[in-house]
Parts: C-alpha cells; structure tokens; sequence
C-alpha cells in the first residue's frame, strides 16, 4: 500500500522530534509511541494536505499558524491528543494521514521524501478531469450546432443571391464540417 518503508518513517519521526518544538507536547509522545509500533507506522502516511480523509492528523510546531493538534475521524474533530490513543487501540487496522505544518515544510528534503499523495486528492481530480472533458464535448457539440446554422444560413444565401462559387465552397465546407462530427 505504502511507498514509503516503516524505518523512513521512523527516521523522519525521530528527525522531526528533534529538530522542531511542537505546540503541545502530548503531540511528541503520541509521535514517539507511533514510531515504536510497526504495525501501525506501516499504516500511517504523511499528506499535505488532510482534507476529506476518514482518519487524519493535524500537527504543528511553534512556527506555525495552524491549530496545534486536530484529530479528525469519519468528520468527528477533536483537539485530544489521548483519544488518538483510544482510537488506535479500537481501530489498529484503519490508515492515519498525518499532516504537519511547520516552517520551511514545502522545502523540506526530509519531509518529501515520507510524503505520500492525499487518495480523496486524487480521486477529486479524476472526477475533475472527467468533468473537464465532458465540458468540452458539450462545447465543441455547441460550437459545431452554431457552425451548421451559419453555414446554412450563408448556403441559403447563396442560392437566393444564385452565386454559384458561393454555394459551392460553402456546401464543401458544411460537408466537411458533418463528415467530422461523425
């Protein structure tokens, strides 16, 4: 499931224990207990962003102007650190995204190297680009609808004004125009 093996995440963990003080430090230890435990670490992953997921994580450092800690479940949000405790010991098989918002994230090697892609992210973008191509056939059917009523039009124009070359070329156009929306 995971791209990212168990000791990368354990590393980046102690890395990120080390080097960045947290806004409460209950956070810290639900950090350190995460990392002691294989089973669950395989089933945690670090996202950018954690919105729309069953089971998520916000944490953050000092630096940061993001809530200090929201544990959020099946949309339940909540801010204690101890019910995370609760809930991986009921739910030990469910997956954690865990995003954390620190100074200086975005360019951070070591925090790229353990993030993973947000799977709602992912799933919102294949409904968008599904959206976008049935945008464009319903405007392309329009542009085509408005090109046959010009053509027509400029058609009946012709014949009424019995301008023979003008006909021509135009019924030429309008064919190809009908042979492409076949």
């Amino acid at each position: 499931m995971s791209t990212i093996s168990v000791s990368e995440k354990k590393e980046f963990i102690h890395w990120f224990l080390g080097h960045h003080e947290l806004r409460k430090r209950e956070v810290a230890w639900l950090l350190s207990y995460l990392s002691s435990k294989d089973e669950l670490l395989k089933r945690v992953h670090f996202v950018e962003h954690v919105s729309q997921l069953p089971k998520s994580i916000v944490i953050s450092t000092k630096c940061s102007d993001m809530p200090p800690f929201q544990f959020s479940r099946k949309k339940r949000v909540g801010t204690d650190v101890e019910s995370v405790f609760y809930d991986l010991q009921l739910f030990p098989d469910e997956e954690i995204y865990i995003g954390l918002y620190f100074q200086d994230r975005t360019t951070c090697p070591k925090f790229a190297a353990v993030l993973e892609g947000n799977p709602m992210e992912r799933q919102d973008l294949v409904q968008d680009q599904l959206l976008s191509l049935f945008a464009e056939m319903l405007l392309d059917q329009a542009v085509r609808r408005f090109q046959k009523k010009q053509l027509y039009a400029r058609i009946d124009e012709s014949l009424k004004n019995q301008d023979k070359n003008a006909f021509l070329e135009l019924s030429t156009e309008l064919n190809k125009l009908l042979d492409e929306s076949k």
